[in-house]
């Protein structure tokens, strides 16, 4: 049986175990790990894309197995080490490692986007026993000649031109069985990677020096270490990062840098390709077929820099030696969907396989990367100035509970309206920030004191003046605003609170001299908008911008001198573990726009929760005393970063229904608690905070314990037996950050 081979394949379904098939004669040659195989499935043999993940010998006891049926790729989309990575994500987050595989190959990959299938042909594997026996005519035998020599398939129309014949022989010799016709993907053709302008290296200041210094260690011993960049706004890291960067790329070796899909504006592209030659871009807004051409141009070892959004961690570089993470306590490094995988994580698991650095780099690191620095799991290095000695920008908390303007429906205070207009007087620029979208958040019967919500989700409607519609941010359901509620019919409905759509129109009718820009979701729909509108803000002609967190993160303007948090208790506000600590980042980096040239800059925070510890201590940019209060807040309670948790969310269209399954599944966890088990903590089922969306009933429950492993081992224990409601669904969130 030593010769008999068989494939392991995975399929995109929540299974652990692979797949074992018989691999047919013609494919032994060509079958290889991390190549797409159709293959019969299950009791109606129903024929499935799956990837094959290993070629072994057959077990000699081995049952007769299906064969597969079909080869998808020639060569394998990914390299044993990035199946080993794959393969550790599933067992991580607890999916299936299919369900991964089709996650980290890009669609555009997986389609050959921006190719076309080309009819070629090989040898048959048995074909020189055949040819000893069998006659050809002069132009079949031309035809084998050429096949005999070339290390690769043929297309037909090639294979033709170069026997001299037309596609009879062709049909002749697959008859014969001497030739194998299999179809394959012409190369793909795409855009040069536009060249621009190279920029020399700044000058760095003796704090960046020393950090650099730090980080070069790692990556001239070619070792794995994690470094937490932790810098303040303006400390001049992306230079760091730059000339880390620069030494990675000297030794031929590629860079990936994570930042924020938010982040990845035209100014941080810029930034990176104005310094390398070649820099490759990942974003969501790539058409398949630039996707399928970067990740040949990466996978070809021939770009230097990978830019990109949390995927880019999965960039098929060959020579990989560093990984940076810029603004590392941005939520969207976590995916909200199977596979439910943090960016962190990932790219730590992989530098480790790959013995290279990993550098996480922000001003508010995470709470659970600070506690790894401090019990030296990770190394810190910090940067606590800003470049050229410029000072952090004072911040103003305003206790808005009793302001005047406020009182009367306005949503600029005094005291942010006397800032603003000293502002604009002495030729500034404002930034305000506020983190709703939309007219006004609520919608609100005044008569019977119901919100008014979607009719599909337990959340609120929100205004949209610009186009006259009531809006589910969730959902995307819209309809006119109502002029009755819908609960008691009565007319008296106001709608409530201020979004950005409002806050824009109440900024140009309170300084009409001024000229103002609203950056929002809504308002940046169109291709280059964004850059258009950073353009106009750089070059003076908008004086005021306003919007939503993209305009919180890394953009850097001298001339901004004022910058004015409307609402700081949209977040606190939110019933989540994470809120304070999101408050605390959100202030700091919006903070972090203002003071950086020499005009210097003020900061003014509105809200009423001033004695807040995260509105405190952001207002005097004191990181390290908010960490060790909210880390001890959480040590208390024995929430992350001190336990690992998992939360299981089981939704469906029957409300009871879906709560029994949900406190069935948690009481068939609590009696599977044996061994190292028991310590595994089952909380609920319950209510999830947004009880209903899209139609479906949310309930949830949560693990956790001191590792992963326990809760890993108390749920495959349990998952196996499983059996839901056909109506019932359930996803599983390890270490989860959305606690909606």
């Amino acid at each position: 049986m030593d010769d008999v081979l068989v494939a392991e394949v995975v399929f995109n379904l929540p299974l652990e175990r692979p797949y074992t098939y018989a691999i047919p004669d013609e494919l032994r040659q060509l079958i290889q790990a991390g190549q797409r195989v159709r293959a019969p499935l299950g009791r109606g043999n129903r024929s499935v894309v799956g990837y094959c993940v290993a070629v072994k010998a057959a077990d000699s006891a081995q049952r007769k197995l299906k064969p597969i049926t079909e080869l998808l790729d020639r060569d394998p989309l990914l390299d044993p080490r990035m199946l080993e990575l794959t393969r550790w994500i599933g067992e991580r987050y607890l999916c299936g490692w299919g369900q991964v595989l089709d996650s980290v190959i890009p669609a555009g990959v997986r389609r050959k986007s921006g190719t076309r299938e080309v009819q070629s042909f090989v040898m048959s594997p048995n074909a020189e026993e055949k040819l000893g026996t069998t006659r050809l005519s002069r132009q079949q035998q031309a035809v084998v000649d050429v096949l005999r020599t070339s290390t690769s398939p043929v297309g037909a129309a090639d294979l033709c031109e170069r026997a001299g014949c037309g596609p009879g022989p062709l049909t002749s010799l697959r008859k014969k069985g001497l030739i194998t016709a299999i179809r394959i993907r012409s190369d793909i053709t795409g855009d040069e990677l536009t060249s621009f302008d190279q920029q020399t290296d700044l000058e760095l200041n003796e704090q960046q020096q020393l950090a650099l210094d730090r980080i070069l260690r790692p990556i001239r011993a070619s070792e794995h270490e994690t470094l937490l960049l932790h810098g303040v706004t303006g400390s001049g890291k992306t230079e760091v990062y730059i000339r880390a960067i620069r030494e990675v790329v000297s030794y031929g070796r590629q860079a990936i840098v994570l930042v924020p899909e938010i982040s990845l504006t035209p100014q941080t592209i810029r930034r990176f390709r104005n310094r390398f030659q070649s820099v490759a871009v990942l974003h969501s807004h790539m058409t398949d077929a630039e996707r399928h051409w970067q990740w040949q141009q990466i996978a070809s070892g021939g770009i230097e820099v990978i830019v990109g959004a949390r995927s880019a961690v999965f960039a098929p570089t060959p020579n990989l030696g560093l990984i940076v993470i810029d603004e590392e306590h941005e939520p969207s490094f976590k995916q909200d969907s199977t596979p439910r995988y943090h960016a962190r994580e990932v790219a730590r698991k992989r530098c480790l396989d790959e013995k290279v650095p990993l550098i996480l780099g922000s001003a508010t690191p995470t709470l659970e990367s600070w506690l790894r620095a401090q019990r030296n799991l990770d190394t810190l290095v910090s940067m606590p100035d800003r470049v050229a000695g410029r000072p952090l920008p004072p911040v103003l908390i305003v206790d808005t509970r009793n302001d005047p303007r406020i009182s009367r429906g306005s949503s600029i205070g005094r005291a942010m309206f006397q800032s603003i207009t000293s502002a604009l007087k002495a030729k500034g620029q404002v930034i305000l920030f506020l983190n709703l979208r939309g007219y006004s958040p609520t919608v609100w019967c005044r008569s019977c004191g119901a919100g008014i919500k979607c009719p599909n989700c337990d959340v609120t409607l929100t205004l949209h003046r610009d186009r006259m519609a009531v809006v589910c941010h969730s959902c995307d359901y819209e309809t006119s605003p109502p002029k009755t509620c819908p609960t008691c019919s009565s007319p008296a409905v106001r709608f409530i609170g201020t979004g950005t759509q409002r806050l824009d129109e109440e900024v140009k009718n309170t300084f009409p001299e001024a000229t103002v820009l609203r950056m929002d979701s809504d308002s940046m729909k169109k291709p280059g908008s964004h850059d258009e509108a950073l353009e106009k803000f750089r070059s003076g002609e908008v004086q005021i911008l306003l919007g939503t967190q993209m305009i919180a993160k890394g953009l850097d303007f001298p001339n901004v001198t004022l910058v004015g948090v409307v609402d700081a208790d949209t977040m606190l506000r939110q019933p989540d573990m994470r809120a304070a600590e999101r408050t605390f980042q959100l202030i700091a980096q919006v903070a972090g726009r203002t003071g950086r040239s020499e005009r210097g800059g003020r900061v003014l925070v509105q809200t009423t929760c001033p004695d807040d510890p995260a509105v405190k201590f952001a207002s005097k940019h004191d990181f390290i005393g908010f960490a060790q209060h909210e880390l001890a807040e959480r040590f208390d309670q024995q929430a992350p970063p001190f336990t690992n948790t998992a939360r299981i969310i089981l939704r469906g269209l029957d409300e009871v229904r879906t709560r029994q399954t949900a406190q069935a599944v948690a009481e068939r966890l609590r009696s599977a608690r044996q061994g190292a088990t028991t310590a595994v903590q089952v909380i609920g089922a319950a209510p999830a905070p947004v009880i209903r969306l899209r139609n479906h009933w949310r309930f949830h429950l949560r693990m956790s314990a001191k590792n992963h492993e326990l809760i890993r081992e108390l749920w495959q224990s349990v998952e196996k037996s499983l059996s839901l409601p056909d109506d019932v669904e359930f996803a599983i969130d390890v270490d989860p950050i959305n606690a909606r």
